[in-house]
């Protein structure tokens, strides 16, 4: 009876756009949620101007010196800000955020004016002191 070798799996040839700029992903996007990714752009970069945004798997992650802080998703219907950071330092009384991992939250937005702004520059805070940590 013969044998058969078993192939190593094949390896995904790496994304084109890796480090690439975040500016093409956001004007790829269509105009309502584009405003959305530019008003959390804006709030990542007052909170945290030292942050460097590139992108990572075709979206945009945010770091401070490699370390991950947050990242942003366009997707169909709505936009996802990706929060790093210890779960319980995320105080959310209002319920915005979902997913609990173990050092992550994630917030949807569908429309710009649903955009907390303060509270997103809470989580911002909180994921950039994380990140400060983890360098």
């Amino acid at each position: 009876m013969a044998t058969t070798r078993k192939r190593p799996p094949k390896k995904a040839a790496p994304r084109a756009d890796l480090g690439a700029p975040i500016d093409g992903y956001l004007r790829r996007q269509p105009p309502h949620l584009r405003a959305i990714l530019e008003a959390l752009r804006s709030l990542i970069e007052a909170v945290a101007p030292e942050a460097e945004a590139s992108l990572k798997w075709g979206q945009p992650f945010f770091t401070i010196d490699g370390a991950m802080m947050c990242a942003l998703g366009g997707h169909k219907a709505h936009v996802s800000l990706v929060l790093v950071g210890p779960v319980a330092a995320f105080l959310d009384p209002d319920g915005h955020l979902g997913g609990a991992g173990k050092v992550s939250r994630t917030l949807k937005l569908k429309a710009l004016a649903d955009l907390p702004r303060a509270a997103v520059r809470g989580w911002l805070k909180v994921s950039a002191a994380y990140a400060r940590s983890h360098t």
